[in-house]
């Protein structure tokens, strides 16, 4: 995970940290940026011009603020796009008509950037694996293949806008280096701010963790208990990821049919997922992974083959 650039959140500058962690470097910087968004500015203000400088339209023009940038670090997609232009990529919108009759699979796309309420970040395959190199977050976070539909249809479901990279990105040392090695994450990167929150809380966790009504396992007893609960996650594992399969092609299938009138009966309500119901059965699968990692390191089992799907 070394080799891999993630740019942290610094104040607004979302759209920056989203461009480099795309191209996997420090490309980008605000004033560059800020002067793409004037230029951008300039033509929107030629444009205005050629209707004539004394009408009402160009002088309430001229008041308004700028729509491609502010003093937060906001850029615009059209600043993004013009961005990317310089290094010969494109962006697609992913549940465009455009997008949708090409009839690709997520999977073989390169890169995407994602945009909800102003805030911009970039999920990239590097190697042969993704990660959401999202700037909130302390580290890269490694996504399965399995659940890069289901991870990109939750973003959907939760009001995301989700753009395609077309284009050859720069070569970088984390892509070089990932595709003749695979990486593995036991922990999942938490938002920035968590850990500290955590932390600080702590010693009050600690202070709880046993009271009177509750007996303390020995040793022997507590290793018989995580053998029995691990168990009985292998046995659930099937229908569990079935369910997860099933989530993955409601959810898209819910996605394409966005914009066609619902039919009557409001069946259309019973093949979408909620946001809600997506987080909650993504959640519990890494829950279930995660318990069975802990388990398995603590009874001394076997490691697998391959990495552990972590999204």
């Amino acid at each position: 995970m070394e080799s891999i650039f993630h740019e942290k959140q610094e104040g607004s500058l979302c759209a920056q940290h989203c461009l480099n962690n795309l191209l996997q470097g420090e490309y980008f910087s605000p004033v560059e940026l800020s002067s793409i968004a004037q230029q951008l500015d300039e033509e929107e203000r030629m444009r205005m011009a050629e209707g004539g400088v004394q009408t009402e339209e160009y002088r309430t023009f001229l008041q308004q603020p700028s729509g491609n940038m502010d003093d937060s670090g906001f850029f615009s997609i059209q600043v993004i796009s013009n961005a990317l232009g310089v290094w010969g990529l494109e962006i697609v919108l992913f549940n465009s008509r455009e997008y949708q009759q090409l009839q690709m699979d997520p999977m073989h796309e390169k890169a995407f950037i994602c945009n909800y309420k102003e805030h911009w970040f970039t999920v990239r395959k590097l190697g042969q694996q993704w990660f959401n190199l999202n700037s909130l977050l302390t580290g890269p976070e490694l996504i399965s293949d399995t659940y890069l539909a289901l991870f990109l249809a939750q973003l959907q479901q939760e009001g995301y806008s989700i753009f395609v990279i077309r284009g050859n990105l720069p070569e970088c040392e984390a892509d070089q280096i990932l595709r003749i090695m695979r990486v593995e994450q036991q922990q999942r990167p938490k938002l920035i701010g968590e850990e500290e929150t955590q932390r600080m809380s702590a010693p009050h966790a600690s202070e709880t963790t046993h009271t009177a009504e509750e007996p303390v396992l020995d040793e022997d007893e507590e290793e018989l208990r995580k053998a029995l609960a691990l168990s009985r996650q292998d046995l659930q594992v099937e229908d569990e990821e079935a369910d997860l399969r099933r989530a993955i092609q409601m959810s898209m299938q819910g996605s394409s049919d966005a914009g066609s009138s619902a039919p009557a009966g409001g069946s259309s309500e019973k093949q979408t997922l909620s946001a809600e119901e997506l987080r909650r059965r993504r959640q519990a699968y890494f829950d279930r992974q995660q318990n069975a990692q802990d388990s398995s390191s603590s009874t001394g089992g076997g490691t697998d083959s391959g990495p552990k799907p972590t999204q």
